[in-house]
């Protein structure tokens, strides 16, 4: 091997020796990291207190229509009474 062959290997070997022994290093969290952390726990946080909202909102508007619904009903049943004592007065 030559000179040149011999450094280029040593070389190539130190490389591979850095890099392995940087990839098995603890990686260290940086403030953006737990900052970004922080903030997807807020958002999915939001996200899950807007779900219950919506359902409970759901829910209210579910049971207005309905009382709306039987309201129409009992209004109806009214005026087909009327008009019925109406016909029969004439």
């Amino acid at each position: 091997m030559t000179k040149f062959e011999q450094k280029s290997v040593a070389i190539i070997a130190s490389a591979a020796l850095l890099l392995a022994l940087s990839g098995c290093q603890k990686q260290e969290e940086g403030p953006a990291e737990r900052a970004g952390k922080k903030i997807d726990q807020a958002t999915e946080k939001a996200a899950q207190q807007v779900d219950k909202a919506t359902d409970k909102v759901g829910q209210q508007v579910d049971k207005a229509t309905q009382q709306v619904g039987q309201q129409l009903e009992k209004a109806g049943e009214k005026m087909q009474a009327a008009a019925q004592d109406d016909k029969d007065k004439k």
